[in-house]
């Protein structure tokens, strides 16, 4: 490893090359009971995409969004094109040419694609009207500059979550970014999608534009990148050239250790059914979300993996069994008892215990301690009461315990839920649940956003509670996720099951196909019957 810490040494004290077009040194950032970045070190040249990797918690993401002026440092420099940042917010980002797609897409379902696109930077005629005209010219443009797949008269509530990744990227482009910072850009898409993106950006690279690739699937880093700078707990730990490094040693810099990157899938012993759906009906959100009166069942001791382009009913589904959302049609059983339109309460006693897929609305009271959400589905747990009050002893005790044995970062209880990492804080809402020892473990996007290190652990939990001898339902956009931990599969398409597969014989190119539709689609879920 001495040769990784020489070329640490030498990025930090080189001249500048003349191409460099972003340069962050010294950068310090915190937040409450955490350091956030320590003495941050970071430098992008033009033309290059340059991934950016590290633990959740790392400091990545944090970084990044200095860069776009989401966040004030709290000392350190910010060079763009050689010219010190002084009083650097997000709109003094845009002009200079950088701009960023989060994880999280900020657009608004109501409007059409081009509205959502123009929206805040108006191209005006002389008398101060709006000029759409000329705003959908610059659209076309970037369009077919760069074949990005987009309808621009199209309602965003109507269109697939990969032509409104797209709809990010134009958005970025039409304010004249020449820098594109993107979070996790292929966390929900399909392999074929993913390599659209990559096309798209190979083509934004010969065009002059400079990336950030922001990702914690390693496969895919060493497939897009010219350089991968890593971090770990906060600090700068190197830059290297793709073709000096390897997955294996990324996972080592950035965890610390070796990983195990490829998950095996522990060998089902399935049991009596825990969770049987039949004839389901549940209004979506959009058309395709909607539930069409589909039926499955998953036993004890498997795991079932619920594949599809987010968006497809996947939400609905989770929500549906919780008892978070009404029931049209159809029967949700949890061994052997109606659950549906049951409140949430009377599920959770029926035998459901639930990772919601977006932690930060359903998962978590970001307001609250590690210790209050760990206990907050325990209200009535008389290990954590003392004559029917809580004891805030015992629940430290307990969360001290839960906190030591899923290695929650910073070990703190009494940190609020909101001061957590990505990765830390999904660890927080994984460990609640599961340590309810429920009959049924409904699990949705277990590791969006989740750094190596954590994707491990978590998926290793997975494994655990299915050898327990407990069902698990896994949905899960993360095609790379489904195939490694599901004993079976069923891929969601426009909320309808399209096909089903054995867990150990899976055709991934019919399994794409399932999953976007198309002639190809509708002969594999024909033959997959």
């Amino acid at each position: 490893m001495e040769w990784l810490k020489v070329i640490a040494m030498e990025d930090r004290t080189a001249d500048r090359p003349e191409d460099t077009v972003v340069r962050m040194v010294g950068i310090n950032k915190s937040f409450p009971y955490v350091q956030a970045v320590t003495n941050g070190f970071f430098e992008l040249r033009k033309g290059e995409i340059h991934s950016l990797i590290g633990e959740n918690g790392a400091g990545k993401s944090t970084l990044m969004k200095i860069l776009y002026g989401l966040y004030q440092p709290d000392s350190g420099e910010i060079f763009i094109r050689g010219e010190k940042m002084d009083k650097y917010t997000t709109g003094r980002a845009i002009r200079q040419g950088v701009g960023m797609v989060h994880q999280e897409f900020m657009l608004v379902n109501e409007l059409t694609v081009a509205e959502n696109i123009i929206l805040g930077s108006e191209t005006t005629k002389a008398l101060g009207f709006l000029d759409l005209a000329k705003a959908r010219t610059m659209i076309r443009k970037y369009i077919d500059t760069y074949h990005l797949d987009v309808q621009p008269e199209k309602i965003v509530n109507n269109i697939a979550v990969g032509e409104m990744q797209r709809v990010e990227i134009i958005k970025a482009l039409y304010r004249g970014a020449e820098i594109l910072i993107l979070d996790e850009p292929t966390a929900v898409l399909t392999p074929q999608e993913t390599q659209n993106l990559f096309r798209v950006l190979r083509s934004m690279r010969e065009d002059g534009k400079t990336i950030v690739f922001i990702s914690h699937k390693l496969g895919e880093v060493m497939e897009i990148s010219d350089r991968i700078t890593v971090m770990r707990g906060g600090k700068y730990m190197t830059t290297v050239n793709k073709a000096d490094t390897s997955p294996a040693q990324l996972s080592r810099l950035m965890v610390g250790r070796d990983v195990m990157l490829d998950t095996r899938r522990v060998p089902a012993k399935p049991g009596e059914k825990v969770l049987e759906v039949k004839d389901l009906f549940v209004l979506g959100r959009r058309a395709l979300s909607t539930i069409k009166r589909i039926s499955f069942d998953v036993r004890a001791g498997e795991i079932l993996g619920i594949a599809g382009v987010e968006g497809n009913g996947q939400s609905e589904l989770a929500e549906a069994i919780a008892g978070l959302l009404e029931v049209q049609e159809g029967s949700i059983q949890i061994d052997g008892t109606e659950v549906a339109n049951q409140s949430p309460r009377a599920v959770r006693d029926a035998g459901l215990a639930h990772v919601p897929e977006d932690r930060n609305q359903r998962g978590l009271c970001k307001e609250f301690t590690v210790y209050e959400n760990l206990s907050a589905v325990r209200t009535d747990d008389r290990t954590l009461t003392k004559w029917y009050w809580r004891d805030e002893k015992k629940i430290a005790r307990y969360g001290d315990g839960v906190i030591a044995k899923y290695d929650i970062r910073p070990a703190e209880g009494k940190a609020l839920a909101g001061s957590f990492s990505g990765g830390n804080a999904q660890k927080i809402v994984v460990a609640r649940e599961v340590e309810m020892n429920k009959k049924l473990l409904v699990v949705a996007q277990p590791t969006r956003g989740v750094d190596v290190g954590a994707i491990e652990s978590i998926r290793g939990i997975l494994n655990d509670v299915k050898s327990s001898g407990h069902a698990v339902l896994l949905i899960s956009a993360d095609l790379d996720e489904i195939l490694a931990l599901s004993d079976r599969i069923c891929v969601l398409r426009e909320g309808r099951i399209s096909g089903e597969f054995d867990g150990n014989n899976v055709d991934i190119e019919k399994l794409g196909m399932l999953m976007t539709g198309g002639d190809e689609g509708a002969k594999a879920a024909e033959s997959a019957g």
